[in-house]
């Protein structure tokens, strides 16, 4: 008896992970990179740290990169 119930039980977990993978699969993720990040940045998980910093830091350098554009474009 404990057998089969194993068995049963396995194969309930199995059919009911395929079932939410298929949903899950059939919904598109419609975030950007950006939002991913920034959703890692806010997390709890080591090197989040890491990642909000790096973001931090391209910021500034596209808003350094614009400024230097504008610079030449209105000199």
């Amino acid at each position: 008896m404990s057998k089969r119930t194993t068995v049963i039980g396995s194969v309930l977990l199995l059919t009911l992970g395929a079932c939410a993978q298929e949903d899950t699969s059939s919904q598109t993720s419609t975030r950007t990179e950006r939002e991913k990040d920034s959703i890692l940045a806010g997390s709890q998980i080591p090197g989040a740290r890491a990642v909000k910093k790096s973001m931090t830091v391209a910021d500034s350098a596209a808003a350094r990169g614009a400024r230097i554009d504008s610079a030449q474009q209105n000199p």
